[in-house]
């Protein structure tokens, strides 16, 4: 089964200040703000969440397709991402922009300054999976504009085919009227425990609510694992797998989506699912960056049947 994955290309620019940055502020002149700091280092890292999902369902041994939208700079990001075997034919190249950028400074108290620019992202608009392989059968729905999200999921009811719902960072936007557009019909919705909140928040539903519109809701919980709530049978807790050192990348929530999404595609239950998924994810923690860890499939089911194994023992 082919696994089409939508939602955001992003280039990360992570720098590191080694002062702090309330050093440089000055009470008498926080009216007239002007800051410039001589950082560290520069780490450039590709990231996106619909880049890390597709990365990871690669990593799996999947082609995945991958739609979205990148700019003119995305030669050296395509060809790492068709190394591991993701499909990046429907990308949408955009010739006067660049790929989103997501530009972070961190000092030395953790302090952050971020900010990002969405470029080529804002010519995501495409409406739905019309014209898309016919051999896709599962649906992987990233944040997106709200009416783009609908019109996706729109047409995937349309098709009759499956999809899973990550709405990071576009609940307040979407509303009740846009989350109900978009989640009704949706086989599983997926959060972190802060967006679960906020989706609550921004519509005034109840879980209940929530899981009268959709077959499933997965709630990532950091190193507590995942909690898999129904409507109408028991929840379900998948603890998550333990990692070798502590965590030096990011991506893991990435990760756990592409491993949900191809157990799922292989025609496991959620449980089952789930823990693939938290395999993955440990493996993204352990390394650099969103999307430099590696494996063999030999090395990834044995490390899944270990960690299963040892937290039921």
């Amino acid at each position: 089964m082919r696994i089409a994955v939508t939602g955001p290309i992003v280039i990360d620019n992570l720098m590191t200040f080694p002062g702090r940055f309330t050093s440089q502020l000055l009470p008498a002149q926080l009216q007239h703000l002007s800051l410039s700091f001589l950082v560290d280092d520069l780490e450039v890292r590709y990231g996106g969440v619909a880049a890390n999902v597709a990365y990871g369902l690669g990593r799996l041994g999947r082609r995945p397709l991958l739609l979205g939208a990148a700019g003119r700079d995305f030669g050296d990001y395509r060809a790492r991402l068709e190394e591991v075997g993701v499909d990046t034919s429907r990308v949408r190249i955009s010739p006067g922009l660049a790929t989103a950028r997501y530009t972070r400074t961190t000092d030395a108290d953790d302090n952050r300054i971020v900010s990002y620019h969405p470029g080529a992202q804002a010519e995501d608009d495409t409406p739905g999976p019309e014209g898309w392989p016919e051999d896709v059968g599962l649906v992987f729905l990233g944040p997106a504009e709200p009416e783009v999200l609908a019109a996706r999921a729109a047409e995937c009811r349309r098709r009759g085919l499956p999809y899973l719902v990550d709405v990071a960072g576009r609940t307040r936007e979407l509303g009740r009227a846009g989350a109900e557009a978009v989640l009704a019909g949706a086989t599983h919705l997926v959060t972190n425990r802060r967006e679960r909140a906020a989706l609550l928040e921004h519509t005034g539903w109840t879980a209940a609510d929530v899981l009268a519109r959709v077959g499933a809701w997965i709630t990532t919980l950091g190193r507590e694992g995942v909690w898999i709530d129904y409507a109408t049978r028991p929840s379900i807790a998948v603890p998550a797998a333990p990692i070798s050192r502590l965590p030096d990348g990011a991506g893991g929530g990435g990760a756990f989506r592409a491993g949900f999404l191809a157990a799922k595609a292989d025609g496991r239950d959620d449980e089952e699912a789930a823990r693939v998924g938290c395999v993955l994810a440990a493996y993204a923690l352990e390394s650099a960056g969103s999307q430099d860890y590696l494996f063999t499939p030999a090395a990834f089911e044995a490390r899944l049947a270990d960690v299963y194994t040892t937290l039921h023992a």
